[in-house]
């Protein structure tokens, strides 16, 4: 299904919970808020959302995520990992603070971050057993398409639950797709990701190598615009790497766990991937030398740092 960004006040009235007010979660926060959402939010640093609750009218700044879901009918999840998504959805260190612990029967949560589709399956049945309702629903598109609410959204859960969380999906997104129960949205992201991951190293090994015989890396980009070698990639990430632009827009620490994630789950499903297991390494070099904080078109430092570094 495909939709496009709606900031028309086609939400007002609907009380939204935001969880993670990262890179990507504050311009999503301002596409839902756009739609006329009433929005409460929540993210480590209270300041942070404190900061953004006085900026966008009828937003609250809350203590805690069970606060968040307290206030709200529907709660958005967007932090890091797996890990962190246990640690607001059900605070397994007090036992009190977790979204978990505010939900109303009927709550829905929905995570938009990338966490593997194991523990995805079991957050969301510990969620059911509380008569509660997951949606797993990860992204792709970066801090520049959920600026513009053009994120492609791929969602695993229950027809009824969809439709619930698809006005919201609206607000942000642009490619809708229910692509089946729930986990089935997290595989599609890891998928993504695993095609985002391995192309950002076959960008970067020919552009090293062209480097390296001796033509302009920018000049050989250039040349091969427009042919089958094309690809968003090689324009976004390509520029990246012949101008020295890492400036993070998605990091390297993240990329490298999103491909760990699609080992895993290879192992889970028994089938060898000679691509990934000879990429995974570049990215665990990247982090083991100090770099996870750059973007992932940094990935180039990994196959030719003697050439690259001083790029």
């Amino acid at each position: 299904m495909t939709a496009g960004a709606d900031p028309n006040g086609t939400l007002a009235g609907r009380r939204v919970g935001f969880v993670g007010l990262g890179l990507m979660g504050v311009p999503m926060v301002r596409r839902l808020a756009a739609a006329g959402a009433e929005l409460a939010l929540w993210t480590r640093s209270i300041e942070k959302a404190e900061e953004l609750a006085a900026e966008l009218p009828g937003a609250e700044a809350m203590p805690s995520p069970r606060h968040v879901a307290e206030a709200a009918d529907t709660v958005i999840v967007m932090v890091t990992d797996a890990d962190a998504v246990e640690a607001v959805a059900f605070d397994p260190y007090e036992d009190e603070w977790g979204i978990a612990h505010g939900l109303s029967e009927d709550g829905l949560v929905i995570d938009m971050g990338t966490t593997a589709v194991d523990r995805t399956r079991d957050f969301a049945g510990r969620i059911r057993m509380i008569g509660g309702s997951w949606v797993d629903a990860p992204v792709s598109g970066g801090t520049t398409a959920a600026e513009a609410g053009t994120l492609t959204i791929m969602a695993g859960g229950s027809d009824p639950d969809f439709a619930r969380a698809e006005p919201l999906f609206r607000a942000m997104g642009q490619r809708i797709t229910h692509v089946g129960p729930v986990g089935a949205g997290q595989i599609a992201k890891t998928a993504n990701q695993m095609i985002v991951g391995l192309t950002i190293g076959a960008v970067a090994e020919a552009l090293a190598l062209s480097k390296r015989a001796g033509a302009d890396p920018a000049r050989v980009r250039e040349a091969i615009f427009g042919g089958f070698a094309h690809s968003r990639i090689l324009e976004l990430h390509g520029e990246r790497m012949v101008t020295g632009d890492f400036q993070p827009r998605a990091r390297v620490t993240i990329q490298r766990k999103d491909m760990r994630a699609a080992r895993d789950l290879a192992e889970q499903v028994g089938l060898a991937l000679p691509g990934l297991a000879a990429n995974l390494p570049l990215w665990e070099a990247l982090v083991e030398a100090g770099r996870g904080d750059l973007d992932h078109s940094a990935l180039v430092l990994a196959i030719d740092p003697e050439e690259w570094d001083d790029a």
